[in-house]
């Protein structure tokens, strides 16, 4: 039986200007699947989720969520579709304590689908996804008190809150420690095992990334140069040399 991509990617080409950042670049991400984008920086993956998230417009191409074109779709409507992401910069509420982030999350989650929940219950929702993700003794710090490691795991946080069906993730274990990195691990393959939830994960950790990917791409100045499961991308003579080098390709 023939599986349709949850995500598919088609022929995109993204331009600044005079330069092409993504280059005729395709990729099929399957349903519950951990799929991992990886290259050099400057390589385009940040460039990819942008258009994946619409707040970039490539020059070509076409991005289909569930066989329906992203095209049309702005910005604001992608979390209606069910999709979510953190950023490689922070994009946090830094005003607010961690458990109000997460209530955000909750909170566009109830309005996108049309229902509500008592403040108590918002509440408590907000520390169980606190307690996942191993920040429940912060619930009550603003998140700008957080460092560095702990936002990235904040914004995690949160876009869970929106109870997404595609989950975009920009380098989630930047600032983490390693045992934080084991625990990130454990999540993210319990999300897309037992809850079927399709991750895309931009990620330099290289460690995480062979552990838990279904499949990986690897980007290289906005082509896409390699694909396949992780030991075959790790033995890639092109991916060792414009990415992994050789300590990389033994981890």
């Amino acid at each position: 039986m023939t599986v349709t991509p949850f995500l598919s990617i088609k022929n995109l080409t993204v331009k600044f200007g005079g330069l092409t950042a993504v280059n005729d670049f395709s990729m099929d991400v399957m349903p519950g699947a951990i799929h991992a984008l990886i290259g050099p920086n400057g390589a385009g993956k940040s460039t990819v989720f942008n258009c994946i998230s619409r707040y970039y417009q490539p020059a070509s191409g076409d991005i289909l969520f569930r066989g329906q074109s992203l095209m049309r779709t702005p910005a604001h409507g992608t979390a209606g579709l069910g999709i979510a992401r953190t950023f490689q910069n922070l994009e946090l509420f830094n005003g607010i304590s961690v458990l109000e982030n997460v209530m955000v999350g909750i909170d566009a989650a109830l309005a996108r689908d049309g229902k509500r929940l008592s403040p108590r219950q918002m509440r408590s929702e907000a520390e169980a996804i606190l307690e996942r993700t191993g920040l429940a003794n912060y619930r009550d710090e603003q998140a700008d008190a957080l460092d560095f490691g702990h936002q990235k795991l904040l914004e995690l946080s949160r876009a869970l809150a929106v109870k997404p069906q595609l989950l975009l993730l920009d380098e989630p274990a930047a600032g983490l420690r390693n045992r934080e990195i084991a625990a990130l691990d454990k999540l993210l393959v319990d999300l897309a095992r037992k809850e079927g939830l399709t991750v895309i994960l931009v990620e330099h950790v290289m460690q995480l990334v062979m552990s838990i990917s279904d499949r990986i791409t690897v980007l290289s100045f906005g082509q896409k140069i390699a694909e396949g499961l992780p030991a075959e991308v790790r033995q890639n003579q092109q991916v060792i040399e414009a990415y992994l080098g050789r300590e990389g390709a033994a981890a």
